[in-house]
């Protein structure tokens, strides 16, 4: 079974950027749709951005304009890079990825804290 490890959170001030990465290892078939997720306290998780094997892409209404979604196919990583950051955005993002060809399974990371101060 595969593995996603996310990398890049941290405390930054309002207008500020952050670039989160997401690695996958294991024993990797193949990678359908990536994508990351967030879940800020008292909230539950909602979907930010996906990416497709193809390099389609799905935002948030509330992130579009700011944040970007990308992939590097030869690498298992996903990104998102995220620009003019507000205090809204603070939560724990997660990378989240489809996994298989004729059966399908899908694997959740552990996590990254954003904080974006006022």
């Amino acid at each position: 079974q595969a593995q996603l490890v996310e990398s890049g959170g941290g405390l930054v001030q309002a207008g500020g950027s952050l670039r989160l990465s997401c690695v996958a290892s294991g024993n990797i078939v193949s990678i359908n749709v990536m994508g990351w997720y967030r879940q800020a306290p008292g909230k539950q998780r909602e979907l930010v951005a996906t990416i497709t094997s193809g390099g389609n892409t799905n935002y948030k209404d509330s992130v579009k304009g700011r944040f970007t979604i990308s992939r590097d196919n030869a690498k298992n990583t996903v990104y998102l890079q995220m620009n003019s950051l507000k205090p809204e955005d603070t939560a724990v993002y997660y990378c989240n990825a489809e996994f298989g060809t004729t059966w399908t399974y899908r694997v959740w990371g552990q996590g990254t804290l954003v904080t974006v101060s006022s």
